[in-house]
């Protein structure tokens, strides 16, 4: 009794990059930016001891994304990626994670102040940065050199060849986004600032 043929209908799915075009795509494109993601990734969470691990995940996860659907920007999902890791470790060893109790009552601990600790400013700061991500690109720009660069709208207008009434327009747009992008996430204030 032979055998029965596979279908022709059943078939693996496809793989939209070739592996050859994918390895000089991740060395050209992700791997590009090693130094600068560590560098990153060391200042903006220093209590993740093993940046390594974070960052052979990010490649990971960025690989086969790449090999079901070809990325837009490899930078900007590889650092996202990374952050988000770092954040979910972070998370992790806070939950799991006792202080010795002569940490406890060391002199230091009792004279911190009761604001956000470093661990909750890195996730507002990321929470903050994925709201920025999100806002349209004339918008993020506008945001950008007004909130954080501290941009008059007239500097804003001549950098960016628009008008005033322009800028005060996407500024408008943009901080009630990232104002509902933060409520939604239960935060009303970031790092002592409203939006």
């Amino acid at each position: 009794m032979s055998s029965p043929t596979p279908s022709s209908s059943v078939s693996a799915p496809p793989c939209i990059v070739e592996p050859a075009a994918q390895a000089h795509w991740f060395k050209k494109e992700v791997h590009a930016h090693d130094g600068q993601l560590r560098a990153y990734l060391r200042g903006a969470f220093p209590r993740v001891r093993d940046v390594d691990d974070v960052v052979q995940e990010s490649y990971l996860r960025i690989w086969r994304r790449q090999a079901v659907r070809p990325i837009q920007s490899a930078k900007a999902f590889l650092f996202t990626i990374a952050r988000r890791l770092a954040i979910d470790w972070v998370r992790h060893e806070k939950i799991s994670a006792a202080a010795p109790v002569e940490e406890l009552e060391s002199p230091d601990v009792l004279i911190q102040e009761p604001t956000v600790d470093a661990v909750s400013r890195a996730e507002l700061i990321a929470l903050l940065v994925d709201a920025v991500d999100s806002l349209p690109a004339r918008c993020r720009e506008v945001v950008i050199l007004r909130k954080f660069k501290l941009l008059s709208a007239r500097e804003t207008a001549g950098r960016l060849g628009i008008r005033e009434h322009t800028v005060d327009m996407q500024l408008s747009r943009g901080t009630a986004r990232i104002r509902a992008h933060l409520a939604a996430r239960g935060i009303t204030r970031i790092l002592g600032r409203d939006f």
